[in-house]
């Protein structure tokens, strides 16, 4: 995208963030096993590393502190939560979200690229200044970031995060610039799993927004 957030950035390359400045980090699955483990879909670059976050926190409050991981295939480990000793007790924990602090994640030092939760929020104008909307979700369907615009009205919009079509991200002054594509170049936010309150509840029910976004322009290979 030619102004896009980092995927590349590997301490949270997939995240979201929440109202409290949190940074969606992992998602609980369904149970493996009888003694406690878990499934666990990783929105990190590299999945293992949500072992080095330390305390996970839930919406609700509630505290995770991971005892064991290993890899179960693309983005998803199997883990073992301090606690959880039975599989009763790990089917509760089905669909809980995880966070961490978004002061607890270093700085992003690649040009171009910005943590969701920096971006989220933000208000959307278009060259002229007029008001668009606000930036609802950066959204990634496998072939490159997108911006999710909300209205003042109407169904949310995706756009392609590029330079061409956010050629100003200004995080301190609270708005990105867009131009505007052309009709039917912008996509209607309507499919199952896309919308910035659509959230994976279950491992592989969807695929999660990366967590930082990069709007350098990909090497030809990359198609972008």
């Amino acid at each position: 995208m030619g102004k896009r957030p980092a995927r590349a950035f590997d301490p949270a390359a997939r995240a979201q963030a929440d109202k409290g400045n949190r940074v969606l980090v992992a998602s609980i699955g369904a149970p493996h096993g009888v003694r406690g483990e878990v499934r666990l879909r990783s929105f990190t670059a590299d999945p293992m590393a949500v072992m080095a976050y330390g305390t996970l926190e839930a919406e609700d409050g509630r505290s995770f502190r991971l005892k064991s991981a290993r890899p179960s295939g693309k983005d998803v480990l199997v883990v073992r939560f301090a606690g959880i000793a039975d599989r009763d007790a790990a089917e509760r924990l089905r669909g809980i979200q995880l966070f961490v602090p978004r002061a607890r994640l270093p700085a992003i030092e690649e040009p171009e690229t910005f943590y969701h939760a920096d971006l989220i929020g933000l208000s959307v104008v278009g060259p002229d200044g007029a008001a668009l909307g606000t930036v609802a979700a950066i959204q990634n369907f496998g072939a490159g970031d997108l911006v999710e615009i909300r209205p003042p009205q109407g169904p949310t919009m995706l756009l392609p995060f590029t330079e061409e079509i956010v050629p100003v991200v200004d995080v301190a002054g609270g708005k990105l610039v867009v131009n505007p594509p052309l009709q039917g170049e912008g996509r209607r936010a309507k499919r199952a799993g896309v919308g910035p309150t659509a959230q994976p509840s279950e491992i592989g029910a969807g695929s999660p927004p990366p967590a930082a976004a990069s709007r350098r322009r990909p090497p030809p290979s990359r198609g972008r």
